[in-house]
C-alpha cells in the first residue's frame, strides 16, 4: 500500500479547463512515485487536460497540485502526432531527447551521444538508428518517441494514449518498456483506452464526466469502467 509520503503528485479539489469552460471539476487525488499509474475514462472525460495539468501545459482554474518529482517531465505524444515526412533518422529524434539538458541546436557532447545510443539499445531501436522516421511503422516511431523520452533521463514519464494504433506486439513492447522504466523508479503517467494496458498498471485513476469517479488497483477501479 502507497504511503502519501510516497507521492509524485498530491491533487487537491482541482478544477481545471479552457477558456473560462471548466473540463475537470473538483478532482482530488494521489498518483504514487515510482510506479505506473494508468488514467482511463470515456472520451471527453477529461484524460488529456488531466494529464497537461500534470506535465505544466495546462493552468489550474481552482485547487491545488503539489509534484514531489524534481525533474522537468518528459511527455511522449502518440506517434500519429509526428508528421509521417518529417526528414529526420531514428538516431537524430532520440537524440532530441538530449536538448532538454543542453538546449537546441547546440552541439552534443560525448556523454549525450552515448546516452541517446543506450535509449536506442533499450528500446531494441539500435538497427534502426539510420532509419528515417517516414519509413518506421505505428510502433517502430512509438518506441522511438519513447527513446527520446527516456533521454531526457527525467524522473517522471507522461504518456498521451501511447498504445494507439498499434498492434498487439507493439502494444506488448511499449507495456514492456514502461515496466522496465517504472522498475528503475521513474513515475509514469499514462492516458490509455487500453483496458488490458491499465490492468498492469499499478495504480488506475477513473474518469468520467471530468470527474474522478473512482481510483486505487486497476482490479479494482476498471470493474466499474
Amino acid at each position: 500500500m502507497q504511503h502519501t509520503d510516497d507521492a509524485a503528485f498530491r491533487i487537491a479539489t482541482l478544477t481545471a479547463g479552457y477558456a473560462g469552460q471548466s473540463v475537470l471539476t473538483e478532482i482530488s487525488a494521489t498518483i504514487p512515485r515510482g510506479r505506473i499509474t494508468a488514467i482511463v475514462g470515456p472520451n471527453g472525460s477529461g484524460k488529456s487536460t488531466l494529464l497537461g495539468i500534470l506535465a505544466g501545459t495546462v493552468t489550474a482554474q481552482s485547487g491545488s497540485v503539489h509534484r514531489s518529482t524534481t525533474q522537468k517531465p518528459a511527455f511522449v505524444v502518440q506517434h500519429s502526432a509526428i508528421p509521417a515526412a518529417l526528414p529526420m533518422t531514428v538516431r537524430e529524434a532520440v537524440a532530441m531527447g538530449r536538448w532538454a539538458h543542453r538546449g537546441p541546436w547546440r552541439r552534443l557532447t560525448r556523454d549525450d551521444r552515448e546516452i541517446a545510443r543506450a535509449c536506442l539499445e533499450r528500446m531494441g531501436l539500435t538497427d534502426l538508428a539510420c532509419r528515417r522516421l517516414d519509413t518506421l511503422s505505428g510502433g517502430q516511431r512509438q518506441r522511438t518517441l519513447l527513446a527520446q523520452a527516456l533521454a531526457q533521463q527525467s524522473d517522471l514519464v507522461l504518456l498521451d494514449e501511447p498504445s494507439t494504433g498499434l498492434d498487439a506486439a507493439s502494444r506488448a513492447e511499449i507495456s514492456r518498456a514502461l515496466a522496465e522504466i517504472s522498475a528503475t523508479g521513474v513515475t509514469v503517467v499514462q492516458a490509455t483506452h487500453d483496458m488490458a494496458e491499465a490492468e498492469q498498471a499499478d495504480h488506475c485513476l477513473l474518469l468520467r464526466d471530468g470527474r474522478l469517479e473512482a481510483a486505487g488497483h486497476p482490479k479494482e477501479v476498471l470493474v466499474r469502467a
